[in-house]
């Protein structure tokens, strides 16, 4: 009797042991994510086949904001800022006889001027769908847009006709819906300009930080994007400000609109994580990359997909170089509402994302590394009043 208890307290042991390293064996396996300070937003959205994450980002950064002034939860259009942006954007374009950029894409500014200019619509007034697509479908429109401001560019009337923006808004008309004049939201009658003006929201509160060293710091610049058509500046400062301005922004209850490159090989929206490992393909010579090849799905995941793994220590040199050569460009925006760490406490930054909510257990959000928004992040639109006074007196704000 005495050795069978003995034998049995044995084995309850191994089988304690066994699960404690099998549960290690699985963390280890695993992200282990945990969220110190998660900020109010709004539920994710899909921008789906169109090219408007900076619409969907803007509009989601707006409607935390209006959470954090205690207002009631709002779901805005961001369709009726890219008809805007459009509109305003083909103007720009032909004034300058197609020299600039044209495409869907934006900057963060280009969705606040739009409401600064012309208002705001709640999505049951405006929801940018005419036809059997209940999400955004911009291919064809897109390309119909740009053949149409080419074909007045190339002037063959020579003499640009009165019209041609008639016919520019009806093409947008017909692809996203007629902006209304009024509108009834909770049992008022609203134009697009008294809407805004019930938020009390001032878009000259907001403005967007970057940090590289082609221009002085604590001064303003015209940022050089693709998508900067009006011309936006951005204030710069240097990395390490940059990185306590955001912390101190979530601290305080603000969150952010991040724009960022998110081609890096450590960027998985699909598994939720963005991270620099210290580790890279495109470092290998050619025998490496045979290597790289013939490797297992568990032996790649050294490269920071699946587990964390070692970073790369972020200087302000490896941003400009990753700017200065198209490593890193605004390619996307997206919504930063918190921190979290991992089970090495490890700190990352908590993201809302504008691709849906099928990504896995994540629901639409995804962890970015302390080591990736240093490296990659390209500009961050917040409110004034979320940088700290030193900062704020060194870029000349009041």
């Amino acid at each position: 009797m005495k050795n069978r208890f003995i034998l049995t307290a044995i084995l309850a042991i191994g089988l304690l042991q066994s699960s404690s390293a099998q549960k290690k064996a699985e963390q280890k396996n695993t992200y282990q994510f945990t969220i110190e300070k998660q900020l109010q937003a709004t539920p994710v959205k899909n921008q789906y086949r169109s090219g408007t994450c900076w619409a969907y980002a803007s509009i989601s950064f707006l409607e935390s904001e209006l959470l954090r002034m205690g207002k009631p939860e709002f779901d805005l259009s961001e369709m009726f800022i890219v008809n805007r942006n459009y509109h305003l954007r083909a103007m720009d374009y032909i004034r300058f006889h197609g020299m600039k950029s044209f495409s869907a894409g934006a900057e963060g500014w280009d969705a606040l001027n739009i409401v600064k200019n012309f208002g705001m619509l709640p999505q049951d007034a405006y929801s940018g769908n005419t036809f059997d697509e209940s999400m955004p479908v911009h291919g064809e429109m897109d390309e119909v847009l740009k053949a149409y401001v080419d074909a007045v560019v190339k002037n063959k009337n020579k003499k640009i006709s009165p019209v041609w923006r008639k016919g520019f808004d009806g093409i947008l008309d017909a692809y996203l819906g007629e902006i209304p004049e009024t509108f009834t939201y909770g049992g008022a009658e609203y134009t697009p300009e008294s809407f805004r003006d019930t938020m009390g929201l001032n878009m000259d509160d907001y403005l967007t930080i970057t940090s590289y060293t082609h221009h002085p710091f604590y001064e303003s610049f015209i940022f050089e994007g693709a998508d900067n058509w009006s011309l936006g500046e951005v204030y710069n400062l240097p990395m390490d400000e940059m990185m306590q301005v955001v912390d101190n922004a979530i601290e305080k209850g603000y969150s952010l609109a991040w724009g960022s490159d998110v081609s890096e090989d450590g960027f998985s929206h699909r598994k939720g994580v963005a991270v620099v490992p210290e580790t890279e393909t495109k470092s290998m010579d050619n025998a490496e990359i045979s290597k790289w090849e013939n490797m297992s799905k568990d032996e790649k995941s050294v490269y920071g997909l699946d587990y964390p793994v070692k970073e790369k220590q972020i200087t302000q040199e490896m941003r400009q170089v990753a700017f200065d050569n198209y490593e890193s460009t605004e390619d996307h925006l997206m919504h930063m509402v918190g921190t979290a760490k991992d089970q090495n406490g490890n700190k990352y930054y908590l993201i809302k994302n504008s691709w849906g909510t099928d990504n896995n257990s994540h629901a639409g959000y995804f962890y970015a590394s302390k080591a990736f928004v240093q490296y990659k992040t390209v500009g961050l639109l917040l409110h004034k009043d979320a940088i700290p006074v030193a900062i704020a007196k060194k870029l000349g704000l009041k």
